[in-house]
């Protein structure tokens, strides 16, 4: 991460210093999020006068949602100039605002705003705007300027549109251009009656809900916080996984990346051994310490160290060790998950199942986290162990389907959270 995107993050509102909201406990608390990475260098430029809608799945109810942009990875600014938010309407694949739910998003005041290059910037409070748990917000913003976009989140499986002209402020605005991504934006936060706070899942394409259905919030984490709503548990859920994303390393991101997909995951790029996103040791700290109310973290990452370079056991328990530590350091509760079988997937080979092996028995003997997630034994196959059940498989051996991902969310004991 650069010096200048890690400064800038959680500034409020506009572009501020660094704060550390697992110490301080800010009235706000993570609703949503989503984890960023450099867009592609051959990025086309969007031509002047674009409307992008984006909707998001928030976990926690709230009221006067504050919504995070992010230019981190841009390398000129960008203005937008005017931003709306409101409650969906329609099914899955709608970015229909409910008319009385419209309200304008401002920035110290004002209704424009400018991200510079390198940085993140926090909204003011959106008044009169209450959010029921496990809503659906829609975000929309113009572009009134041709735009090179630098920072996304690939491959959410969410369907958003981006359509000529302004119509941001409108409920439902015809045509437009679909797209599975997250542009310029990573988080929503809500102020909530009582206390409440965040739990951040961290990992790769399993997480970040690779292969599940489209625009239906059957993601692992989704599934976790429907589960803690109706047990009547107040936190938010914050999905921070990036497909094809490592924990020991990544690509350099000081420059707009040269490729765009992920292996196994991505739509339009299934089985390319890509990987994508800082490596998840460097952007720890932004995705999980310094998300609004984080009190828990759930890891599940390494399995694209092991199919790109397996760097073996002992450096991938390293690299686990050191999240322990900076989460504890910054007064987190951090459980650690085991990782996934994946035989019969392209990644599937000796070597690789036994360093996956020799991992998940050191997160699981070791006493080092504060609690074991077991997902590899939520969803393997009891007669073949190396395989995930057959009915949990989306087709590829490597990620679960939306049966699985329930499988995943079930495996999380909600006690951790009392």
């Amino acid at each position: 991460m650069g010096g200048a995107g890690a400064a800038a993050l959680f500034a409020a509102p506009g572009v501020a210093g660094p704060r550390h909201p697992a110490r301080s406990r800010p009235a706000w608390t993570g609703s949503w999020a989503t984890a960023t990475t450099a867009a592609r260098a051959a990025e086309p430029v969007l031509p002047a006068g674009r409307t992008l809608r984006q909707v998001v799945h928030l976990s926690l109810g709230g009221s006067e949602p504050r919504i995070r942009l992010t230019n981190e990875y841009g390398q000129t600014p960008v203005r937008l100039s005017e931003i709306w938010t409101g409650l969906r309407a329609g099914g899955p694949d709608s970015t229909a605002m409910h008319p009385g739910s419209i309200r304008r998003v401002t920035f110290d005041g004002s209704a424009a705003v400018v991200l510079p290059a390198g940085a993140t910037v926090v909204s003011d409070p959106v008044p009169d705007l209450p959010l029921p748990p496990g809503a659906d917000l829609v975000i929309t913003f113009h572009l009134p300027d041709p735009t090179r976009i630098g920072t996304i989140s690939p491959f959410v499986w969410q369907r958003n549109r981006i359509l000529a002209g302004n119509v941001a402020a409108e409920p439902d605005p015809p045509g437009g251009r679909a797209t599975t991504r997250y542009t310029l934006l990573s988080g929503v936060s809500v102020r909530t009656p009582g206390r409440s706070a965040a739990v951040v899942a961290f990992g790769d394409s399993i997480t970040c809900g690779s292969r599940t259905r489209i625009g239906a919030n059957r993601r692992w984490p989704d599934l976790l916080a429907r589960r803690l709503r109706e047990a009547g548990q107040s936190l938010g859920v914050l999905n921070a996984g990036i497909g094809g994303n490592r924990l020991l390393s990544g690509p350099d991101l000081s420059a707009p990346v040269t490729t765009g997909g992920f292996g196994g995951g991505s739509p339009g790029n299934r089985g390319v051994p890509v990987t994508i996103g800082p490596a998840g040791l460097r952007r720890f700290d932004r995705d999980v310490l310094f998300q609004p109310g984080a009190r828990y973290v759930i890891t599940l990452i390494g399995v694209n160290d092991i199919a790109h370079t397996d760097p073996g056991a002992p450096a991938l328990i390293a690299g686990h060790r050191e999240l322990i530590a900076r989460a504890r350091a910054a007064g987190l509760a951090v459980f650690g998950g085991t990782l996934l079988p994946f035989g019969g997937s392209g990644r599937d080979n000796a070597p690789n199942r036994a360093t996956r092996a020799a991992l998940n028995e050191w997160i699981r003997d070791s006493g080092e986290y504060d609690a074991v997630i077991d997902f590899d034994a939520a969803v393997r196959d009891g007669a073949n162990p190396e395989r995930m059940y057959p009915a949990y498989d989306s087709g590829d051996h490597l990620h679960p389907n939306d049966l699985g991902m329930l499988a995943l969310a079930s495996a999380v004991p909600l006690a951790l959270f009392a």
